[in-house]
C-alpha cells in the first residue's frame, strides 16, 4: 500500500455539502474507513469542528504491467524510456502529456525541422501555449511541468527547435547600406533627438558617422538583443558593422553597458560612444552635478573605462565615487 499527502480542500474538491458540519463529517468518515489519516503537524483550520489542514491518502498497490508494456513497446524510439521504466507511478501521472508528445513526434515530427516560437510549439504539442514557458498542472500533490516531462523523456529543449519571442527594439536607419555605424541609446530622449538630427539631413553625431540608431531601453537592452541574429534586418546584423553604446554616466548605466557588451561577445563588439561621454564631462563641475539615485548596483569592472585615456577614466571614477552622475539627456540636438 502506498500513500501521498493532500490537503483538506483537495479532498473536498468540487463536492457540495449542505453545511460545514456535513463536509467535516465526510472527512471523518474517510478517516474511520482508513482511507486517509490526518497529518497533525499541519494544524487545524480554526473552524468548528476543527479539521486538520493536510492528510495522508492511502492507495492500494497498483499493477503497472500494462503501463510498462506501453512504455517499452508503444512509445517513439526518440523518447528514452529508462526513467519511466524505473518510475511507472510517475509515468501514470504524466502519461497524457507523454502521449501528446509521442503523437507529435510520430505524426508531425517533420515540423521540428522548422523553427517556431516557444508558445507556438507548446500549443502544437500539448494544446497549452504557456506550458513550455513555465505554466504547470497540479495533480493532487504533484506538479506536472513541461520541463520535467522533457527531462523524463530524454528530449532536450534544443530538439524542439524553438525561439523565445522578445519585445522588438525600436530603431531608425537612414539607409540600409553595409557597413553601418550603429549607435544604441539607453534612453528615449536622446533617441528621438538624434533621430531628428539625422532626419534633418545630417550624417554624423559629434563628428562620428552614424547610420542607424537603436533604442536600448535601459536594462531591457539585454532582452531586446536576445535573438539579435534571428530578428534583426540584414543591414543591422552584418558583421561588418561598427556598434556604439551611449547611456547615463552612472553606476547603473555603465553596468548595463558592461553586461550588454559581455553578453553580445562573439556576436558583435560594442564600444562606448566615447565622443558622447567626453561631451558629458566637458566643463562639468562635479559639485554642481545631481546626486545619483540611492542603492545603485556598484558592481562594475574596467570594461567601460578601458576605452578611455587614464585621465578621462580617473575623472569619471571620481564623479561616481562622490555619488554624482550625468544623465545622457545633458546632450541635446544643439550639441550634436
Amino acid at each position: 500500500m502506498g500513500r501521498y499527502k493532500t490537503t483538506y480542500d483537495s479532498l473536498i474538491g468540487n463536492k457540495i455539502f449542505a453545511s460545514y458540519a456535513e463536509e467535516a463529517g465526510y472527512i471523518k468518515e474517510l478517516i474511520l474507513k482508513g482511507t486517509i489519516s490526518p497529518i497533525k503537524s499541519s494544524g487545524t483550520n480554526g473552524k468548528k469542528p476543527a479539521m486538520f489542514k493536510r492528510y495522508w491518502v492511502y492507495t492500494q498497490d497498483m499493477d503497472y504491467s500494462e503501463y510498462l508494456e506501453e512504455i517499452k513497446y508503444k512509445l517513439s524510439t526518440r523518447i528514452r524510456i529508462d526513467y519511466y521504466r524505473e518510475h511507472p507511478d510517475v509515468y501514470v501521472r504524466e502519461r497524457n502529456f507523454v502521449l501528446r508528445l509521442d503523437d507529435y513526434i510520430r505524426n508531425r515530427g517533420d515540423q521540428l525541422e522548422v523553427q517556431i516560437s516557444e508558445n507556438e510549439r507548446s500549443f502544437a504539442i500539448w494544446g497549452m501555449e504557456k506550458f513550455l514557458s513555465g505554466k504547470y498542472i497540479i495533480r493532487g500533490d504533484h506538479r506536472i511541468s513541461a520541463t520535467d516531462i522533457l527531462k523524463h523523456c530524454g528530449i532536450s529543449i534544443e530538439e524542439l527547435n524553438i525561439y523565445q519571442t522578445n519585445e522588438p527594439f525600436a530603431y531608425y536607419s537612414k539607409d540600409k547600406t553595409i557597413p553601418q555605424y550603429i549607435l544604441i541609446l539607453e534612453n528615449l530622449d536622446p533617441f528621438y533627438g538624434m533621430r531628428n538630427h539625422l532626419m534633418s539631413g545630417e550624417n554624423s553625431i559629434l563628428g562620428v558617422p552614424i547610420d542607424t540608431l537603436i533604442y536600448g531601453g535601459g536594462k531591457r537592452v539585454l532582452s531586446y538583443f536576445e535573438n539579435f541574429d534571428l530578428f534583426a534586418e540584414e543591414h543591422i546584423k552584418s558583421r561588418e558593422n561598427k556598434f556604439y553604446y551611449f547611456g547615463d554616466l552612472d553606476y547603473e548605466g555603465i553596468g548595463i553597458y558592461e553586461r550588454f557588451a559581455n553578453k553580445m561577445k562573439g556576436v558583435i563588439e560594442i564600444e562606448p560612444f566615447k565622443e558622447a561621454y567626453l561631451e558629458l564631462i566637458k566643463d562639468a563641475d562635479i559639485e554642481e552635478l545631481p546626486f545619483a539615485k540611492e542603492n545603485q548596483n556598484r558592481n562594475i569592472g574596467n570594461t567601460f573605462f578601458d576605452w578611455f585615456e587614464a585621465g578621462q577614466a580617473e575623472y569619471m571614477r571620481k564623479l561616481l565615487e562622490t555619488g554624482r552622475y550625468i544623465p545622457q539627456e545633458k546632450l541635446t540636438i544643439l550639441s550634436y
